[in-house]
């Protein structure tokens, strides 16, 4: 389901961590560790935010876009899988996809995309798909 600021207040609670705030530690965790599965987890987190349209405009603040075009130049094919998985989620949606798009193209992700169809892991290749299809029905 997709939020929007009255239900991201109620989730969150009076006490609760700000979205931005929340994907800004992601972020900081992922920059700072060196454990690769950690790495790992937390880029398919962010993957899994990029997913919903109330998140695009934090995601672009703190250049998640961009994270998730690094991830796929990795060795590790986790990393790589997750980094393509988010870049598909941030480009589905119908109101800031431009944006989005923009970014990833600008940043030169179209090869490093396209590169990554030829990936031994299956699931690299089949998100990409699986995502055409959800913005062509």
């Amino acid at each position: 389901m997709f939020t929007n600021n009255q239900r991201q207040e109620e989730r969150t609670g009076r006490s609760g961590t700000p979205r931005l705030q929340y994907l800004q530690e992601l972020v900081s965790q992922f920059q700072n560790s060196t454990d690769e599965e950690r790495k790992e987890k937390i880029v398919a987190n962010l993957a899994n935010f990029a997913y919903d349209p109330y998140n695009y405009t934090f995601l672009r603040q703190l250049n998640v876009l961009e994270l998730f075009l690094d991830c796929i130049t990795e060795p590790n094919e986790k990393l790589v899988e997750f980094g393509v998985g988010g870049i598909c989620n941030a480009s589905v949606g119908q109101s800031s996809y431009p944006a989005n798009a923009a970014i990833i193209t600008k940043s030169g992700g179209i090869p490093l995309i396209i590169e990554c169809l030829s990936s031994p892991v299956r699931n690299t290749y089949v998100y990409q798909g699986r995502n055409s299809e959800a913005r062509s029905g």
